[in-house]
């Protein structure tokens, strides 16, 4: 199952990230996590790293968020996010949600 994941970290965690050693910390932290997917933007004035995680099981997820936390001091949302063949699998469940509620 693949999730979304949203990490953002402050400004002057950035900067001393920066500073010490041009992001490594970022690097290491893909390198051992491999994502599918990882874009970096700013967001409400924040660095963010948005990065497509494919997992099996949610007891994965603090493996994935506990190094942003504590390289970062990030904040990390997390949703579940579907390519567009899941979302044709899950066609005959919404089609009967709108049957019966609808």
């Amino acid at each position: 199952m693949r999730f979304l994941y949203k990490i953002s970290f402050p400004v002057e965690a950035g900067n001393a990230a920066a500073k010490k050693d041009g992001f490594r910390a970022i690097q290491n932290i893909l390198e051992a996590q491999k994502p599918e997917a990882a874009y970096f933007a700013a967001e409400k004035g924040l660095r963010t790293c948005f990065m497509i995680v494919n997992m099996e099981d949610a007891s994965e997820i603090p493996g994935i968020a506990e190094p942003w936390f504590l390289a970062l001091d990030a904040s990390i949302e997390v949703s579940p996010v579907m390519i567009p063949a899941d979302l044709a699998k899950a066609a005959p469940a919404i089609a009967e949600a709108v049957k019966t509620y609808g």
